[in-house]
C-alpha cells in the first residue's frame, strides 16, 4: 500500500473520530447524557441503525444529531468510494503490470528458463541474477510465488509440464532450460516436451534418484545433476581433502577470497587474435597473471593442465583461474 493511500485512510479515520467526538461531547453537554449514553447515541446515528432516542431531545440536541448524520453519511459514502477506487486501481495496476511483464518476456533472447522455484531453483535464479543474466521462472505453487515476489524475480504462473508454459517463457529463443521441479517424472516430461519444441536448446535437469539419470538423458537432457549425490560426495571430500574443498569454495562460491578470485570459462570465437598461438605466445599468464586450468577441445575433449606449447584453436573453451576484473579484460580481448 502506497503512502498516499495510507494518508487517505488516516484522514478518513480522523474525520470519523472527530464526528464521534463532536456528537458525544455535544450530547453530553446539551442533553445531560452520560458519556457512555452520548457515545451510544452518536454511534447508532452515524451507523444509521435507527434505534429510538434514550429520552426526547431538545432542539440543540437535534441540531447536533443532524450535524452528526450529515457528517456520518458523507464520511461513509466517501470512505466506500475511496476503498472501491483503491481496490480497482490496485487490480488494474496489477493487470497492466502483468501485461507489461508478459510483453517483456516475449522479447527475451538467449535467456534462461528455470522450471520450479524450490530450494534448487531459487539458488540457480539468484546465481543468474548476481551475474546480471536474463531468466524466467515457471512456477505454480502459491507459497513459492510469494517468495518470487519477495525476491523480485521475473516469473510466469503456470505448470511447467504444460507445453504452453515453456513456449510462453520464450523457449524458442532461450539459451538454456533448467528443470528442477521436485518430481523426477515431471522433470522427464518437461525435458521431453522442451526437446521436441526446440531441438537446439541446452537442457539441464535435476534428478533426485540416481537411476533416473539415464531416463533424463534419453529424454533429451544435455546434462543431469543429482544434488543429493553431489552433496554427499562433497561432504566426504570435506573430510578427506578439506583444503581442496576450501579452495574450490573460495573460487566458485561468494566469499572473501571468491570476491576477488574466480574460475571462468572463455570461448575462443572466430574473430579472436589468439587463434593459432600457443599458450606462451598468447601471453595470458605473463600479461594478466592468470592460470590456464584446462582447455576443452572440439575434437579431443578436455585437456587438463595444458602444456605451454599447446596451440589455441577456434572453438576452444579455456578454463581460467584469476581475478574477476582481469577475466573481464580477457573476455573483451577474446
Amino acid at each position: 500500500m502506497t503512502n498516499f493511500n495510507l494518508k487517505k485512510i488516516f484522514f478518513l479515520l480522523s474525520c470519523l473520530s472527530g464526528t464521534l467526538l463532536f456528537g458525544t461531547l455535544g450530547l453530553y453537554f446539551t442533553e445531560n447524557y452520560s458519556i457512555f449514553d452520548s457515545f451510544y447515541m452518536t454511534l447508532i446515528t452515524v451507523s444509521t441503525v435507527g434505534f429510538s432516542e434514550i429520552h426526547p431531545m431538545s432542539t440543540d440536541g437535534r441540531i447536533i444529531i443532524i450535524i452528526v448524520i450529515s457528517s456520518g453519511i458523507s464520511i461513509v459514502a466517501y470512505s466506500a468510494g475511496t476503498l472501491i477506487k483503491m481496490i480497482i486501481e490496485g487490480e488494474l495496476t496489477k493487470s497492466l503490470g502483468r501485461k507489461r511483464l508478459d510483453k517483456y518476456i516475449s522479447s527475451l533472447k538467449n535467456h534462461y528458463i528455470i522450471c520450479g522455484y524450490g530450494r534448487i531453483g531459487s539458488l540457480i535464479a539468484k546465481e543468474l541474477q548476481s551475474n546480471n543474466l536474463q531468466f524466467v521462472v515457471i512456477e505454480n505453487n502459491q507459497s513459492e510465488i510469494a517468495q518470487l515476489e519477495h525476491d523480485k524475480m521475473i516469473y510466469i504462473i503456470a505448470d511447467a509440464t504444460n507445453e504452453e508454459a515453456v513456449i510462453k517463457a520464450g523457449l524458442m529463443n532461450a539459451k538454456a532450460l533448467i528443470t528442477c521441479v521436485k518430481s523426477d517424472s515431471d522433470n522427464v516430461f518437461i525435458t521431453l516436451s522442451a526437446r521436441s519444441i526446440n531441438p537446439a536448446v541446452y537442457i539441464l535437469s535435476r534428478a533426485s534418484e540416481e537411476q533416473n539419470e539415464k531416463k533424463l538423458m534419453r529424454a533429451g537432457a544435455n546434462k543431469v545433476v543429482l544434488p543429493y549425490f553431489i552433496g554427499g560426495r562433497r561432504m566426504a571430500h570435506a573430510l578427506l581433502r578439506p583444503t581442496v574443498v576450501d579452495f574450490i569454495d573460495n573460487t566458485m562460491v561468494d566469499s572473501k577470497l571468491g570476491a576477488a578470485i574466480t574460475m571462468e570459462e572463455l570461448v575462443i570465437n572466430q574473430k579472436s587474435d589468439l587463434i593459432g598461438k600457443n599458450l606462451i605466445e598468447s601471453s595470458l599468464r605473463k600479461n594478466y597473471g592468470v592460470i590456464i586450468v584446462a582447455i576443452k577441445k572440439l575434437k579431443s575433449g578436455m585437456l587438463f593442465n595444458p602444456a605451454p606449447l599447446e596451440v589455441i584453436e577456434e572453438g576452444d573453451i579455456l578454463v581460467i583461474l584469476g581475478r574477476k576484473d582481469t577475466l573481464m579484460e580477457i573476455k573483451k580481448l577474446i
